[in-house]
């Protein structure tokens, strides 16, 4: 193999004695699918037949297998290196995508992040402390009903105000609708607060669908998207990119496949596309660890060769009691996302108090130098 590669590491469960024969069967299978005798042309032995490059113990009769696959195979295109990455082996239970590391010459393909932390940064005017946002829910609400929780939002100062990942192109809530009342939301709080939040609406359908919501939204003056790249298919950051917009990436259904998250929401997620990613919450109703919640954020904010540097997003059953910890580990380049915790009380009243709680919180924070 001459030319440039992708490098991956899988956690591979396996008797010490039978690592190398299911090292050399993970490696061709992501490839050429054929045992190396099978191999008649020199140019597919030589050039598209990776290596394997390491293995050592990741605990009992379990190991880490890093492979070496030629950049070549991945045809530049998103969906091929997921291929190459997991597509035949995320079938075997034995194995699960721990890292990936691609070649600048390919990152610079797919692009990265168009905006990036610092672009969001200098979208929303906010410098030197952590963004604040929260969601629109519950699904079932009317769009006047949903511009008036956008209103409160605003308001109360909150930087991001963004749909719930569960908001559709409902009847009872149509997409269009709900995008026009919600802007127009974030205009009327702007004339009291002087300062207009950055209203994000969720994207979610058919490719041909997303397409026609995401030039919709543009039509009507939104600045930022969000999707779910594991809902809609993970290549199809790609085309949204080309919006122009800022994409903020959900992770939803992303617990299906197994990739570990620094690979899936760390790496993958910010190199086809997304400017900021939102994870589980150490301690929220979701069981990452506060290891893999550091390690997320470490990955999205350092980037990579040709990828710029994404802003992190902890979300899922964030207490607004738990703010100083939460700014504490997280730091000051995050976006925290509260949605359920400023919306336990029906009354408007308590709503846009907890959410200025929130936001002066955040605003008023010290950070350790």
């Amino acid at each position: 193999m001459s030319g440039e590669a992708i490098e991956v590491t899988y956690r591979v469960r396996s008797p010490a004695a039978w690592l190398p024969a299911r090292a050399e069967a993970l490696l061709l299978e992501q490839t050429v699918e054929l045992p190396r005798a099978a191999l008649r042309s020199a140019f597919v032995r030589e050039e598209i037949v990776g290596r394997v490059l390491a293995t050592e113990p990741a605990g009992e009769d379990a190991f880490l297998v890093t492979i070496e696959q030629p950049a070549a195979a991945a045809a530049d295109d998103p969906a091929q290196l997921l291929n190459v990455l997991f597509g035949n082996s995320s079938l075997q239970p034995d194995v699960e995508l721990v890292d990936v590391r691609v070649p600048e010459s390919l990152a610079r393909v797919f692009g990265g992040p168009r905006f990036g932390l610092a672009g969001l940064r200098r979208l929303t005017g906010v410098q030197g402390r952590a963004l604040t946002a929260s969601a629109l829910k519950p699904m079932g609400l009317a769009p006047a009903e949903m511009a008036a929780l956008c209103r409160t939002f605003a308001l109360a100062g909150i930087d991001v105000i963004k749909d719930d990942h569960g908001l559709a192109d409902h009847p009872f809530c149509p997409f269009v609708e709900r995008v026009r009342a919600c802007l127009e939301a974030t205009r009327d709080a702007a004339q009291t607060t002087g300062r207009r939040a950055l209203y994000v609406p969720n994207l979610i359908g058919s490719p041909i669908a997303v397409l026609r919501q995401v030039r919709q939204a543009q039509d009507l003056g939104v600045e930022a998207v969000m999707v779910s790249p594991m809902l809609l298919g993970l290549p199809i950051l790609q085309d949204l990119v080309r919006c122009g917009l800022p994409v903020l990436a959900h992770p939803a259904l992303g617990g299906a496949p197994r990739f570990n998250p620094k690979a899936l929401l760390g790496k993958l997620f910010p190199l086809f596309g997304a400017d900021a990613v939102i994870y589980p919450n150490v301690g929220g109703r979701f069981s990452y660890s506060a290891e893999t919640c550091a390690e997320l954020a470490a990955t999205l904010r350092a980037g990579g060769p040709a990828v710029a540097p994404a802003l992190p997003v902890p979300a899922g059953g964030m207490k607004t009691d738990g703010l100083g910890a939460a700014l504490e580990f997280h730091g000051a380049d995050t976006m925290l996302l509260i949605g359920g915790s400023l919306l336990e009380s029906p009354d408007a009243e308590i709503l846009l108090a907890r959410s200025r709680g929130f936001v002066e919180a955040v605003r008023s924070f010290s950070y350790r130098t």
